[in-house]
């Protein structure tokens, strides 16, 4: 299993693209193509026939995925973007920090 900088839950700013500097929440992480779905950006329009599950049809608003070299934790101290590191708690278990303030990352 691959590590990733960021996981499903953080808040996250995206640093390049239509959305760039815009913040959500990372609802979906997809590792083998290293894309995650951020809730409220990278929204297109999809076009539905009429099916059972929605018997009007028509055009669908949702999230599409983002590559995650364009997306950075947001430092949950400061509220800015930072880079994250690992390293050992007192317990002897790894975990993330926010590089800017020191700050635990969940």
């Amino acid at each position: 299993m691959k590590k990733f900088h960021i996981k499903k839950g953080d808040t996250v700013q995206v640093m390049a693209g239509e959305d760039k500097g815009k913040t959500g929440k990372v609802v979906e992480m997809f590792g083998e193509k290293n894309r995650a779905i951020v809730e409220g950006l990278n929204m297109v329009h999809k076009h539905q026939k009429p099916s059972a599950s929605s018997p009007q049809g028509g055009i669908e608003e949702k999230e599409a995925p983002i590559h995650m070299s364009n997306l950075m934790v947001v430092d949950p101290k400061e509220n800015v973007p930072t880079r994250v590191g690992r390293k050992m708690d007192e317990n002897g278990k790894r975990v993330r920090y926010a590089k800017k303030s020191g700050e635990i990352l969940n």
